[in-house]
């Protein structure tokens, strides 16, 4: 068993996973920029050590300063949550090399999977359906041309080395082809470092469909069923339930068996996701994200199996501790992501200092955090202040009890994007389970029903924001009187 992870992360996820040590009697080391000293993360941990300033690229991108900080404390593996190092090769092979435990796939693993078209074509190999494009990487407009023009308009142009939505071009037709693939490699190029790129088939709108996997070192790999990702903004999920209301329990069944196969064919060891897009009945291999997800709560609550313990479970040499026919999905849960961001001026970020903060509760809500009051979101890393996550006996309870946890979730002195997932449980689509990655460019309601909704809890919000100044104010005051009298009797 390992003794001590260091978590090169931070925030909610550090936090999380310093649950699970905790429960498991694994110590936890956090690192820190200059921006997160404060930050709560920092003080949970049994260790902290600060890292650098507050561009990640000279803290927590910087592998030599996280393995400096690995081997001073002592830690015996390096958990690296999501983002950041996590899917990045060359900070696994650092921490082979120096004899840690990386918490995650190897780095032979992260490189297969990390370039989308060897992904592909090692997709094709173990018998994964995919999206009609290229096995190799579009260099010249005329390769581009004749490929389109088999899969036929509209196509997709792609980084091979990205991630995350970033550089992709949709392309309608032949006039658009040459500019768009110009455009494509220019931000592969700059963005990851390598120019490659590659073409896909687009599909309009479709269902975005995740299964958690889980491989260990013993050969066995299972599924934890499916995720819903498809409620998207510019390809960066906002909301994810579990299970997807699109799927009857034989497809389930049938793609999560796809997705455990395609783990075992590359060799996979850890927990991943093998992600799908799912049109009109039939599903397509889209990628691997070879790390835990953001969105991994909501697999928790509906089948009862702790992710990240099974990671330390795994990365200890044990094998995993529940089997696929153990695994039972109970109920309905989803997952709103709560960000420092304002929905009524294109989500642009908003940090800066939390006035009051206040999280909802009762049965069935999770909720996983890194802020507190007076703390001051910094503007140097993703906006995230937590995860929301409702769990219910099925779809309609689940909905019913987010809507009701949103309405008790207070944040005050900062915009936050909670009055657009109100809007979003409010919109008779999302409660019917009609979703796709477009469903927010098509929901053109969105925006009024956020400023009704706006307008008509705005009282009650500013009531409940003053109470819990006021509270936090007198807390204060009686902690300093509390120090003040220590110091009088002392003296």
């Amino acid at each position: 068993m390992v003794r001590k992870i260091l978590i090169a992360n931070r925030g909610e996820i550090a936090i999380r996973i310093m649950r699970a040590c905790r429960e498991m009697g694994v110590a936890s080391v956090a690192v820190y920029s200059e921006a997160d000293k404060e930050a709560l993360f920092a003080k949970y941990a049994d260790e902290a050590y600060f890292i650098g300033p507050a561009p990640a690229t000279q803290s927590y991108l910087n592998i030599q300063k996280v393995i400096d900080a690995a081997k001073e404390s002592g830690a015996d593996a390096i958990h690296p949550g999501y983002g950041f190092l996590a899917e990045n090769p060359k900070f696994a092979r650092a921490c082979e090399q120096e004899g840690m435990k990386f918490i995650g796939p190897s780095s032979r693993v992260l490189e297969l999977m990390g370039d989308k078209v060897t992904a592909r074509r090692e997709m094709i190999k173990a018998g994964v359906p995919v999206v009609p494009g290229t096995d190799e990487c579009v260099a010249r407009f005329q390769q581009a041309r004749g490929i389109a023009k088999e899969i036929g308009y509209p196509v997709i142009i792609k980084p091979s080395g990205g991630g995350g939505g970033i550089g992709m071009t949709i392309v309608a037709n032949e006039g658009e082809l040459a500019s768009a693939l110009e455009s494509t490699q220019a931000i592969a190029t700059t963005t990851f470092g390598l120019g490659d790129v590659y073409m896909e088939k687009y599909l309009s709108d479709p269902r975005h469909i995740e299964f958690q996997i889980l491989a260990d070192s013993k050969g066995n790999v299972i599924h934890l069923g499916e995720r819903e990702c498809s409620i998207q903004r510019r390809h960066q999920k906002l909301i994810e339930e579990s299970p997807s209301p699109a799927l009857t329990p034989r497809l389930r069944g049938k793609m999560g068996k796809v997705a455990a196969n395609a783990a075992r064919w590359v060799g996979y060891e850890g927990a991943g996701t093998v992600e799908f897009l799912f049109s009109h009945g039939r599903f397509y291999f889209l990628e691997v994200n070879a790390r835990v997800q953001v969105e991994h709560p909501v697999t928790e609550m509906v089948t009862g199996v702790d992710i990240v313990k099974e990671q330390i479970r795994i990365a200890s040499g044990l094998p995993l501790g529940v089997k696929q026919e153990e695994v039972r999905m109970n109920g309905s849960a989803i997952e709103c992501r709560i960000n420092a961001e304002d929905p009524l001026n294109d989500f642009v970020p908003t940090p800066g200092r939390i006035k009051s903060y206040q999280t909802p509760g009762g049965t069935g809500i999770r909720v996983d955090s890194g802020v507190y009051a007076s703390y001051t979101i910094p503007p140097f890393y993703d906006p995230m202040i937590s995860k929301l996550i409702a769990w219910g006996r099925d779809r309609d309870e689940a909905i019913a009890r987010m809507r009701r946890a949103l309405y008790e979730y207070i944040i005050g002195g900062i915009t936050s994007n909670i009055p657009f997932h109100k809007a979003v449980m409010e919109n008779p689509r999302f409660v019917k389970g009609e979703l796709g990655t477009h469903f927010i460019d098509k929901e053109t309601t969105l925006l009024a029903d956020m400023k009704r909704i706006m307008e008509r809890e705005k009282p009650l919000a500013e009531r409940l924001s003053r109470v819990l100044e006021e509270k936090r104010r007198i807390a204060a005051i009686s902690a300093i009187a509390a120090v003040a009298g220590m110091h009088h009797r002392g003296g």
